[in-house]
This record gives C-alpha cells, structure tokens and sequence, in this order.
C-alpha cells in the first residue's frame, strides 16, 4: 500500500512534509500506553508526532489526519484507560496486543506491575466501550535451567483460566536469544542460564498447551508470532498481529479503511435451512455480512517470517523502563531508563 503524504504546520509554525497513514502501531519499540500515554493523545490532538528513524537518524512526521484505526502493544496498558473514550471523540477503533506473562518469581521483567494488578487490567479494558479487541501474548517463552516446558504450560493454566471470556486469542512465541548478544549478554550478567529452543521441545510444548485449551475449554485460538515452525497438526496457526482480518471484524463499516484495506463488504444469503452461506475464505462479521480480502496486506518492511499488514509504527528504540531481561529494544535498562526521565509529554517526539 502506497504511503500517503500531506504537508502540515508544526507547533513551532514549520511547514513540513509528513506521511499520513490510516493505521498506527502504538508500538514494537517501546511501552507507550504504559509510559507515555499522555504524551500520544498530546500528539493525537496535535494531529501529529515527529519519529526518528533508527536506522539513520532522520526524523520523518507523522500526520494523524487519517489515522482509522491503532493497534496498541503493552505489558501494563493500565495508564490507557482514562483516555480511550478520546479515541471514540475522533472515531478512531483499537485494539490492544497485551503481553500478560508469569515471571515474576524469576524477575525477568522487574518492572511490571503485579500479576494480579495486570490481570485485572485486562479485563476492564475487555469489557471497555470503544476496544474492539484484547489479545493475550505470552511471549516469549523463555527456556532456562529453572524453567522448563512444564513450568511455562503451568504459568499460562494460571493466567488462561482467569482470562477465559476475556480474549478470542492467545499468541504466543519462542524465545530466540543467540542472535541478539545484547539481550545473551544481559541474561547471562544477572545469572540467567537460558537455553534455546529446540524443534522437539517446540512441538512438545505446542501439543501440550493445545491440549490445555482443549481440556479447560479456554477455546482460545491459539497462534504463533514470526516463528517458522509448522504447529498445524496441533491447531495452531501463525499470526498476523496487526491484523486485517480483526480490524474488519472491528471497524467493517468504515468504509474508507475497508477501502485502505482492499476488503469488500457483502450480504449473504440463506441456505435452504436459512444458514448464511459464505465463499471460502471469507471473514464473518455481524449478523449476515462478511469480507472478501481482495489483495494481501502484508508488511513488506517487517521480518520474513512476520504476517503484519502494513502500519506506521511511532515508537522509539530504547525508552522503555520496564527493564526486561530479554528486552531486544533497549541498548541497556539505564540507558532507557535516563531517556524516559528526560521524556517532554509536550514535546513533538517520545525523546528529543
């Protein structure tokens, strides 16, 4: 999908050139509904952000004017809530990638809030007007001498039987640590012996959690994020975490993000025992209506394995304080860490 581009005045009275995109992802880089949430809706009534490129420095504006729909990503979307209703102000539909784990015995995310708190948050933002969607991440799994595969499956039973009614989709992924020596080096510096992933432990883990859904009737459906590994025999497909298929289910009659989107809006007909009948790979929305995908949306820019559609992502490497022992986003929690204090939510970017 081609980038569309409009020409806005800054709040220091610049004209610029900035991209306009129908979509936002609030973000893979960092927390900001933990964070910064005060500093997006500033920017939100703004109508615009400014985004360094972490790749060369540059700074590339971003225009809201056409923003439809945000796909938010959080470990504690708690600080979120008070400012939902202004998505609804500017009709803007979301919903929320909520990474909810267990390791709190072990500290590898030492700045979350409580389990219990995080739980909770969950389902008052699943029972929020204005959320069309939350969805459960447990991710990723981490491997260690003190965590095996039946530690991890007894983690997810803890939280999946609190969250069943709450979400439609547990996604979840591998841990893959030997590529990125930041986060080997963290882990090995505060004593944590991880292990990798090996094929049999994935498909051994893969049959167990399907039997888990089966067993306590969660009826999750249950997906993968950006892994290779083929787990169908087991029920589990391969995700799409900005998604198309559940923005149309969310936001099918926004006519002009249908169009974005390349999906086609039709009414069925009954069956001869008055079932509606949909062509094959069609999208059910309510009552007789469903989608036909017209072209494929996937994000050409993201990782191979990754089946994102295309989104503007707005977050900013290296300013989230959860300070996360596997964090890839972080140079270091203490570099994150003096980013955040230095954070303006005034300002035109998460940092300066």
């Amino acid at each position: 999908m081609k980038q569309r581009k409009t020409k806005i005045i800054t709040q220091h009275g610049k004209e610029v050139e900035a991209i306009a995109p129908m979509i936002l992802s609030v973000s893979r880089a960092t927390d900001v509904p933990a964070f910064y949430s005060e500093w997006f809706f500033n920017r939100l009534e703004r109508g615009y952000c400014r985004w360094r490129n972490p790749f060369n420095g540059g700074d590339i504006y971003v225009s809201f004017e056409n923003v439809q729909f945000i796909v938010f990503w959080s470990k504690n979307p708690a600080p979120l809530i008070p400012y939902i209703s202004r998505l609804q102000e500017h009709g803007i539909n979301c919903y929320i990638q909520y990474t909810l784990n267990d390791y709190e015995d072990e500290r590898l995310e030492p700045g979350v809030p409580p389990l219990r708190h995080r739980i909770e948050t969950f389902k008052r933002l699943a029972e929020m007007p204005g959320v069309g969607a939350v969805v459960w991440r447990s991710d990723p799994l981490i491997l260690t001498d003190k965590i095996g595969i039946d530690d991890l499956l007894r983690k997810i039973d803890r939280i999946g039987n609190q969250l069943t009614g709450y979400s439609e989709k547990l996604v979840f992924s591998f841990a893959d640590i030997a590529p990125y020596r930041k986060v080997s080096g963290n882990l090995t510096s505060h004593g944590i012996n991880y292990q990798e992933w090996s094929k049999s432990a994935m498909l051994d883990f893969a049959r167990q959690l399907s039997e888990l859904n089966h067993r306590n009737s969660w009826n999750f459906r249950l997906t993968t994020c950006a892994e290779k590994i083929d787990l169908g025999e087991y029920g589990i497909a391969h995700n799409r975490c900005i998604d198309d298929e559940l923005i149309v289910r969310i936001a099918w009659q926004d006519a002009e993000l249908m169009k974005h989107l390349g999906m086609y809006i039709c009414q069925s007909t009954p069956d001869l025992f008055g079932q509606p009948t949909l062509p094959e790979g069609a999208i059910s929305l309510d009552g007789d209506r469903y989608a036909v995908r017209t072209r494929h949306n996937r994000d050409s820019g993201q990782r191979k394995l990754c089946g994102c559609i295309a989104a503007k992502d707005i977050g900013q490497y290296n300013t989230c304080p959860h300070g996360c022992l596997y964090c890839y986003a972080n140079t270091s929690p203490d570099s994150a860490h003096r980013n955040f204090l230095h954070h303006n939510p005034d300002a035109e970017t998460i940092i300066n």
